[in-house]
Formats: C-alpha cells, sequence, structure tokens
C-alpha cells in the first residue's frame, strides 16, 4: 500500500467536535424531571403505593450431597429471569456474608441463613415460606 491513493480530509469534521451537535430533539418525549436531593440512580416511586405481589417461593435448609454442609436453597422462582435470581443471590450473599451461587433456576446460599434469605425476598416482594427442614 505503499503507492496507494489518499483521500483529503480538509472538508472533514474533526476529531474534537461533538457528532451529535446536528441532532434536536423534536418529537421526542420529555426529560423526566430529576428532584434535588434524591440519588439520581434510585427510580423514583411512590411510597403509598403497596408493594406488588411477585409470587410464593419455598426457602429450604439442605444437606444431601453436601458434605454434611447446610445450604439455604430458595426455589419456586415464576416470572423473572437469571439476570434478576443472581441480582438476588449477590445481595443475599453480601447480607449474609457467605458464597452462594445460581445454579438451574434455584439460589443456592451456603450456611443456614432462611431468616436473612426471606426478609430480602419480602423485601423484593416475594412472599417467602419456609419448606422441609
Amino acid at each position: 500500500m505503499s503507492g496507494g491513493k489518499r483521500i483529503p480530509i480538509s472538508n472533514l469534521q474533526s476529531f474534537g467536535q461533538n457528532p451529535f451537535a446536528g441532532l434536536s430533539s423534536e418529537g421526542l418525549p420529555p426529560a423526566p424531571e430529576i428532584q434535588p436531593g434524591k440519588d439520581a440512580c434510585q427510580p423514583v416511586t411512590d411510597s403509598s403505593a403497596p408493594r406488588k405481589n411477585r409470587g410464593r417461593v419455598d426457602i429450604l435448609r439442605n444437606t444431601a450431597h453436601r458434605g454434611g454442609k447446610t445450604v439455604t436453597v430458595v426455589t419456586g422462582f415464576v416470572g423473572i429471569g437469571l439476570p434478576e435470581k443472581e441480582k438476588l443471590a449477590k445481595a443475599m450473599q453480601k447480607s449474609c456474608g457467605v458464597g452462594g451461587t445460581v445454579k438451574e433456576g434455584r439460589i443456592e446460599i451456603q450456611g443456614d441463613k432462611r431468616t436473612e434469605v426471606a426478609r430480602i425476598l419480602s423485601e423484593a416482594g416475594f412472599r417467602p415460606v419456609f419448606a422441609g427442614g
């Protein structure tokens, strides 16, 4: 490519200019208002609105096939995907100070942490039910 043609750059924009400067917001809905004093990352919610019931989940204490180690297992999720289960598992791990994972649609938390897990699920709108032993 030593003898290739060169493209003139005199008519092109330089890299320092904003490529979005020519866009207009005509026809777009207005932006939501950000209230001062509120965290911009948190969604604005009405505190008087009741929490949505997201269904029943079962909380089990399990030791089978785990070398005698106790694991808290949360099953029975309906209508939520893997990313939300991973987010819930992360919150449970952080709150309980233990490890955990999401396997085959279940959340597994190390140790007997049923009460802490039930509190987190209640805050997320689920109805936790203690099942099994």
